[in-house]
C-alpha cells in the first residue's frame, strides 16, 4: 500500500484486518479518520512537515526527562499499536488514544535500566499534545511521565 508520508504499510496486520485502503488512495484517511501527518504534507508539503517534525523533536528533547535519552526521529504509528491501558489513581484503567488515529512516536530504552527489568519510554505526539510514558516489556505496567498540551 502506498502512503503519503513514506511509512511502509505493507504487511500491517491491523490494516489488513480493519479494511485499510491505504493513505494515498484515501487522501489521508486510511481508517476513515483524517491522518494529521498526511494532512500536513498535503497542505504544506513534505519539506514543511519535516520542519514541523524537527521542531516537535526539539520540543520533546527540551523537556529533559530524567533517564530518557535524546530522540532523533519520530515515526508515524497507528494508535492501535501504542494505545496502552493506563492505571488511574482510583484503581480503574483507561486508554487516552484512538486506535484508528495516526500519531508520531518513538520508543527509547531508559538510561537507568539495571539489566534486570528493562524499562522503556514511549513518546507520542500530534498537533495537540505530547504524551511520554514509561513501561516494561511489551507495554506492561505503563505510567504516564508527562502529558502536555501543545
Amino acid at each position: 500500500m502506498e502512503s503519503i508520508c513514506g511509512a511502509n504499510c505493507n504487511g500491517c496486520k491491523y490494516g489488513e484486518n480493519n479494511n485499510c485502503k491505504g493513505c494515498a488512495k484515501t487522501k489521508g484517511c486510511p481508517f476513515d479518520r483524517q491522518c494529521f501527518v498526511a494532512k500536513y504534507i498535503l497542505t504544506g508539503g513534505k519539506e514543511n512537515y519535516e520542519l514541523f517534525k524537527k521542531k516537535l523533536i526539539d520540543e520533546i528533547n527540551d523537556l529533559n526527562i530524567e533517564g530518557m535519552p535524546k530522540i532523533n526521529e519520530l515515526m508515524p504509528l497507528n494508535g492501535s499499536f501504542v494505545n496502552l491501558n493506563y492505571p488511574l489513581p482510583n484503581g480503574q484503567h483507561t486508554q487516552f488514544l484512538y486506535d484508528n488515529d495516526i500519531y508520531l512516536g518513538n520508543q527509547v530504552e531508559c538510561e537507568f535500566n539495571d539489566g534486570k527489568a528493562a524499562r522503556c519510554f514511549g513518546i507520542l505526539a500530534n498537533m495537540e499534545f505530547i504524551l511520554i510514558s514509561e513501561y516494561g516489556p511489551n507495554g506492561t505496567d505503563p505510567e504516564i511521565v508527562i502529558y502536555k498540551k501543545r
